[in-house]
């Protein structure tokens, strides 16, 4: 018994207890005089039974047929078709003229015990308005997934979803990089323009990791990536992601591609990255943008106009420095500047190496493209080979015997350590000593071998100041 139904209950026992008349009855159970005289009727006939709606547990006169119902289930059973969600199956059998709505599919299956309902964990975020216009901001992503099924091999699927509008384009790469980035920006720029800002993630190809040069962190320039490098160029803002649900809308949008496209390459037989994008291209992105997108809330359209240097700024850009013979070297190749640069005095200045996407490598010096041609590759140079280091001789110490004339010698001081030496060896210490005048003071005789000298005496406190000094040679 419904709560309708209860409530109804309780004013026919006010009734059947005379304490509400027929027309109060009415007016409580929200009906007419006439309804309330039926439903009194039927109380009285069955009691709280025949309060019960009569269809009760009946089918429905809109129901779908059995046959209809056993056809959708059976596509269940096909092993193409297993995966396929109530709304993409619904989808699929319209295809074939067979009208089911993605609800009722969904009572089908739990009523089968083949669909159960998920709960996940929530966790609290802060919800973003959309941007107003179309191009405001438009978010890059890179899906990795196994797109054909073991078909074929992985790869990862670029998609670029604008903000206000959810129009989406997606290219197939074999990896996430810089190349793939630059491919799907510049598809969308040809079709729509520039759009004003770019929200991406913190993947390496966006972030650089490096630690700006004391030159650049003196000029408060960051360290720059490549593809960081021509978004500054174009003059589109780069706003790095710090989670996932930052960035939710192109996240959902993989999770949509990768449950639809999978299965629908799967269907059309796909297994390979040419026909894939060819796939995408033909007709598959303008269905789902059909589908899917939706209008913005500001008519204007802010996607900026091609630039027209624009394959030259989604390139790679090297600086060097031109070297005396006027050559510029840069990974393992060399280029050999043309003489009618001779003006510019380019050697030892810095020039800008672009390597474009077709291969094609652009000299640029102050925005000007330079006069070149390649040198042949020729043989690593080798290093000059390194002496073997023989160990120094140990310098003696050469003395020179002072000149005659030397105060040294004309004082009478001394005759040097090597004149020394020779007398102790012939053993004429005394006969020296007695030539250069040395008296004997009566001490005892220094470790040279000389008699110590004798001193005059003056005073108490010159004895003290020889004895602290010492013997000295000469008197």
């Amino acid at each position: 018994m419904s709560g309708n139904e209860r409530e109804r209950m309780t004013v026919m026992v006010g009734v059947r207890e005379a304490e509400l008349t027929l027309v109060q009855a009415a007016d409580l159970m929200g009906v007419c005089y006439r309804q309330s005289k039926r439903i009194w009727k039927r109380y009285q006939a069955d009691g709280d039974a025949g309060l019960v709606h009569r269809l009760r547990g009946q089918p429905s006169a809109r129901r779908k047929p059995p046959e209809l119902r056993a056809q959708a289930l059976a596509r269940y059973a096909q092993e193409r078709y297993a995966d396929f969600g109530p709304t993409l199956m619904a989808e699929e059998l319209l295809k074939e003229k067979l009208a089911v709505d993605h609800e009722t599919l969904r009572r089908w299956r739990m009523a089968e015990g083949q669909h159960t309902v998920r709960r996940r964990k929530q966790k609290h975020r802060q919800w973003r308005e959309r941007k107003p216009s179309f191009g405001a901001m438009v978010q890059l992503d890179g899906s990795h997934h196994d797109w054909f099924e073991g078909r074929g091999p992985r790869c990862v699927l670029m998609v670029m979803v604008d903000e206000a509008t959810n129009q989406m384009r997606a290219r197939f790469f074999q990896e996430e990089t810089t190349r793939a980035s630059y491919d799907v920006l510049e598809g969308w720029v040809r079709k729509h323009g520039l759009p004003g800002s770019l929200y991406v993630d913190r993947d390496s190809i966006y972030r650089c990791e490096g630690v700006a040069s004391i030159a650049g962190q003196l000029a408060g320039q960051q360290p720059q990536t490549q593809f960081g490098r021509a978004m500054e160029a174009l003059g589109v803002e780069l706003i790095l992601a710090h989670s996932p649900q930052a960035k939710g809308r192109v996240e959902r949008m993989n999770g949509v591609l990768q449950d639809r496209l999978v299965k629908a390459m799967r269907l059309a037989g796909i297994s390979d990255m040419e026909s894939a994008n060819r796939f995408l291209d033909g007709k598959y992105l303008r269905q789902f943008n059909r589908q899917f997108a939706r209008a913005a809330a500001s008519p204007v359209d802010v996607h900026r106009g091609v630039p027209r240097n624009l394959k030259e700024v989604l390139s790679w850009e090297e600086e060097r420095v031109v070297q005396r013979d006027w050559t510029v070297a840069c990974e393992g190749k060399r280029y050999q500047l043309n003489q009618p640069h001779e003006a510019l005095s380019l050697v030892r200045r810095k020039v800008i190496v672009r390597t474009l996407r077709s291969g094609q490598v652009q000299l640029v010096y102050r925005g000007k493209q330079l006069q070149w041609r390649s040198l042949p590759v020729g043989a690593e140079r080798k290093a000059r080979p390194e002496k073997a280091k023989q160990p120094k001789p140990l310098k003696t110490k050469t003395e020179k015997a002072p000149s005659v004339n030397h105060p040294w010698r004309r004082d009478r001081v001394g005759a040097g350590r090597k004149f020394w030496s020779g007398i102790k060896a012939e053993g004429r210490l005394t006969r020296a000593a007695a030539r250069l005048g040395v008296r004997d003071s009566g001490r005892p005789a220094l470790r040279s071998g000389l008699p110590a000298s004798r001193t005059p005496s003056r005073g108490k406190q010159t004895r003290n100041n020889q004895q602290q000094r010492g013997h000295s040679l000469v008197s």
